[in-house]
C-alpha cells in the first residue's frame, strides 16, 4: 500500500526490517517524574519521584534507566520494565542539537515549579472568561490551579508540533467528526488544517511529532468484519512507523518517546502494538484508556469520548436550565447489554424504583437528553470498553456523571480533580447506588454542580478552537509528558 500522502515515499515496502530503524544513532534520553497530589509538596508538576504515595492522586512518570556499558564507551537508554538486559537497545553518543529546545524546557520546568510552591494561592482556581482572559476564583477543579495555569502559559509560549506529511488519505490525515469517534477525526483535523499557534512545519523546532493516521479509518477500510483479525491495522501502524524512521531521523532519536499517536476507537491499543516503541515508549493519547489492558497513565494520554450526532453538541444540552431548576429525578440511564458492568446494574436497577430512571432501552415517549436534564445525577457505566460518551454528556448537561468503572483512567486527571464534579462508584456498591447518592447532601451536591459548570469549558469542542477548550487539554497533557522528557 503507497504510504506517502503526495504519492511518493521513497519505494518503501513491507520487507524494510526493524534492524534499519535501529541502525540509526540515537541520543541518550532521560524522563523525570512528574506527580499530581492534592496535598503534596507542590501539589502539580514537582517534577520528581518524591510525593505522596496515594495512587488515586498522583501520576509519575517512568524513569528511565541510563546504564554506562563498563566494556564499550557507550551508554544504553531503556526503559527499565519493558528490555530484559541482552534486548537493551545501543545508544551512540553523539553532539547534542536540541540544546536551545532543552533550554526552554528547562525553563518552563523552573516556571511550573515556582507556581506550584505559591502557598498563597494554591486554592485558588483559573476561571476563563468568554474572550479567553482569566481569572482567579474559588472553585476546585483542578489539582493546583497555579501550576496547571503556569503550566498552560509555558505550553502556549513553546510547545511546537511537527505532523508527518507521510501517507494517503483516507487512513492517514482525515477521521471522523460526527459519530462516537469524533474527538479522534476533529483533533486530526484541527492539527492539519486549524489556524492554531502550535504546529510547526520545522521537524527541528517541534517538541514532538505527531502520526495522523486514524485506527477508525483502518477499521472501516482495512478490517473484515465479524473476522476479529487485527493484523491488517497492526501491519499498516508497522509500516507507517517504519517508514517515517527511515525517512527522517527523528524517530529514532528517542525511540518514538516523542511521538504520539491518538485514537478514540476501542481497537486503537491493539492496532499500536504493531511497534513495540510505540506500544511501550511512545505518547498513545487513547479513548480506550483502560490501565489493565495496557494503558499507562505515566507516558499515555486519556482522551475524552464525545459523540456529536451531525458533528455538534445536541442544542438541548447547549445551556442547561438554570442550577436553581428542580430536577424530579434521582438518576438515569439508558443504554444497550454492553459488557459485564451494565448487566450489574440492569440486573439490580432496571424497572424496580421510580426515583432511579434505569433502562436498557429508552420508552419511546421520552426524550434521552431530556432524561438527563431532569435528573440530579447521570450513571456512566463501562461498556465493552472503558470509556463512555454519557461523561461528556452528563458534564454538558450538568448532571452529576456517576462513574461505574473498573481500571478507567479518567480524562485530564494529571489536572483536574474528579472528585469536585464526579462521583465514582465502586462496582460491588452497585446494589447500594441509591442509598449512596441519597447519602450526598445537599452542601455537596450544590458543589458538584458548581464544578461541572466551571469543568465544561474543557470538554467542549469549538470550531475554531477557544483557549483551555478540549483539542487545548489535549494538547496540554501531551505537553506535561514532553515536558517530563529530557533529550540530550
Amino acid at each position: 500500500m503507497a504510504m506517502t500522502k503526495n504519492g511518493s515515499g521513497g519505494g518503501l515496502t513491507l520487507s524494510i526490517v526493524i534492524s534499519v530503524v535501529l541502525a540509526t544513532s540515537v541520543a541518550v534520553i532521560f524522563v523525570i517524574g512528574i506527580f499530581f497530589s492534592d496535598d503534596g509538596a507542590n501539589g502539580f508538576g514537582s517534577f520528581n519521584n518524591s510525593g505522596s504515595d496515594e495512587a488515586d492522586h498522583q501520576l509519575k512518570i517512568p524513569m528511565v534507566e541510563l546504564i554506562t556499558a563498563a566494556a564499550r564507551d557507550e551508554s544504553i537508554a531503556v526503559l527499565s520494565s519493558e528490555f530484559s538486559s541482552k534486548s537493551k537497545p545501543t545508544v551512540k553518543r553523539r553532539a547534542n542539537s536540541n540544546n536551545k529546545k532543552e533550554q526552554g524546557l528547562a525553563k518552563s520546568r523552573a516556571a511550573i515549579r515556582k507556581a506550584a510552591s505559591n502557598r498563597n494561592l494554591s486554592s485558588a482556581i483559573i476561571n476563563i472568561n468568554s474572550n479567553g482572559s482569566s481569572i482567579l476564583s474559588s472553585s476546585t477543579i483542578y489539582r493546583n490551579p497555579t501550576a496547571f495555569f503556569q503550566s498552560y502559559k509555558e505550553m502556549e509560549k513553546r510547545f511546537k508540533v511537527y505532523v508527518y506529511e507521510e501517507g494517503e488519505l483516507p487512513i492517514v490525515h482525515d477521521g471522523p467528526c460526527k459519530d462516537i469517534y469524533t474527538s479522534e477525526g476533529r483533533f486530526i483535523h484541527e492539527m492539519e488544517h486549524g489556524n492554531n499557534r502550535f504546529r510547526t512545519n520545522n521537524p527541528r523546532a517541534a517538541h514532538v511529532y505527531f502520526m495522523p493516521f486514524s485506527v477508525t479509518w483502518m477499521v472501516k477500510y482495512l478490517y473484515t468484519p465479524d473476522t476479529y483479525n487485527l493484523t491488517p491495522l497492526k501491519q499498516f501502524v508497522s509500516d507507517y512507523v517504519k517508514l517515517i524512521s527511515v525517512k527522517h531521523p527523528f524517530w529514532n532519536t528517542t525511540q518514538g518517546a516523542d511521538h504520539f499517536m491518538l485514537s478514540c476507537h476501542d481497537w486503537a491499543p491493539h492496532a499500536s502494538r504493531g511497534n513495540s516503541f510505540l506500544y511501550n515508549t511512545s505518547i498513545r493519547v487513547l479513548c480506550n484508556a483502560n490501565s489493565s489492558e495496557g494503558f499507562n497513565p505515566q507516558k499515555d494520554v486519556s482522551l475524552p469520548e464525545i459523540h456529536l450526532y451531525g458533528g455538534n453538541v445536541n442544542p438541548k444540552l447547549i445551556s442547561p436550565p438554570p442550577s436553581n431548576l428542580s430536577r424530579p429525578f434521582l438518576a438515569f440511564f439508558a443504554g444497550g447489554l454492553h459488557g459485564p458492568i451494565r448487566s450489574i446494574l440492569l440486573q439490580h436497577w432496571k424497572g424496580r424504583d421510580s426515583d432511579l430512571r434505569i433502562y436498557e432501552y429508552l420508552p419511546k415517549d421520552q426524550d434521552y437528553y431530556d432524561s438527563m436534564l431532569w435528573s440530579k445525577f447521570c450513571l456512566c457505566p463501562s461498556g465493552y470498553e472503558v470509556a463512555s460518551p454519557r461523561i461528556v454528556e452528563a458534564v454538558y448537561a450538568e448532571c452529576i456523571p456517576v462513574i461505574l468503572s473498573d481500571h478507567y483512567v479518567l480524562p485530564f486527571s494529571d489536572v483536574l480533580k474528579w472528585e469536585a464534579f464526579s462521583i465514582q462508584v465502586d462496582i460491588s456498591e452497585i446494589p447500594r447506588l441509591k442509598e449512596i447518592l441519597l447519602g450526598v447532601s445537599e452542601d455537596k451536591y450544590l458543589m458538584l454542580k458548581e464544578g461541572l459548570r466551571a469543568v465544561r469549558k474543557h470538554f467542549v469542542l469549538n470550531q475554531p478552537v477557544k483557549k483551555f477548550d478540549v483539542f487545548h487539554m489535549i494538547l496540554h497533557s501531551v505537553w506535561l509528558r514532553r515536558l517530563n522528557l529530557r533529550v540530550g
